[in-house]
């Protein structure tokens, strides 16, 4: 089982990691370490793969996975309510895993100065255009200029196809954001979208400027990592940090 590990200067009681598609035991188109329960895999499997994944990073606690909808929803942990649906887990309290999943929406995590304080939010472009990152940043307590943020592995800029009514919406929150998009040479009107450039123009306006990941492509990388956009049916990673 192998994962990225963010490069990033936070204290070492900061743990994150994000998983890739090797080491579980899910069945093709699943193989091997899907996470994501609601894709059509074996239960049995998923679980399996979900008791692995607490054995293999010795997480202090069971995570707990939201039922993503591409929402500005964030849950603070210890979460004890039944409605799961977000998409961003925020703690102030030790143990706390929070997590995501994706297979080609960016996975960022963020992290206190001072060890203190973590979160993860999954950016599809839909959330990510409507404001996760912001809602997410708004539940830290800290100023914005102690927040440090990683980037996952997500759909690359080249291979992210968009029609120009997602550039347009991008626009009506910043301007800046066209130069987040280029013209697709092999179809007209449509634009190749850079995730990561987006999520940096939004994070950067709230003052958060220590920013690494962003250099990896779950759509290219098949060995690696699932992507929607590719498989259609397929599994899901998760991206996960907690402080002890």
């Amino acid at each position: 089982m192998t994962a990225l590990y963010p490069d990033w200067h936070v204290p070492n009681n900061v743990k994150a990691l994000m998983t890739t598609r090797t080491g579980g035991v899910s069945l093709p188109p699943f193989n091997s370490l899907n996470l994501g329960d609601h894709v059509g895999d074996d239960p049995s499997a998923v679980k399996n793969n979900r008791d692995l994944l607490v054995a293999r990073f010795a997480l202090p606690n069971e995570p707990l996975f939201l039922t993503q909808t591409h929402s500005t929803r964030v849950l603070t942990l210890p979460y004890h309510e039944d409605n799961l649906n977000a998409d961003a887990a925020y703690t102030n309290q030790p143990n706390q895993v929070c997590v995501v999943m994706t297979a080609d929406c960016l996975p960022v995590l963020l992290a206190s100065k001072k060890g203190n304080e973590v979160a993860a939010a999954h950016a599809g472009w839909r959330g990510l255009c409507d404001g996760i990152l912001e809602e997410t940043v708004a539940k830290f307590q800290c100023p914005r200029n102690e927040i440090v943020a990683w980037f996952g592995a997500a759909i690359g800029p080249t291979a992210f196809q968009v029609g120009r009514e997602v550039v347009e919406q991008f626009m009506a929150w910043d301007k800046q954001a066209e130069q987040a998009f280029s013209p697709d040479s092999t179809s007209e009107g449509k634009y190749l979208a850079n995730l990561y450039q987006l999520a940096t123009q939004r994070l950067n306006n709230l003052g958060i400027t220590q920013i690494s990941g962003g250099d990896r492509c779950t759509y290219t990388e098949k060995d690696q990592f699932f992507s929607y956009r590719r498989d259609g049916k397929t599994g899901r990673m998760a991206s996960l940090v907690w402080f002890e």
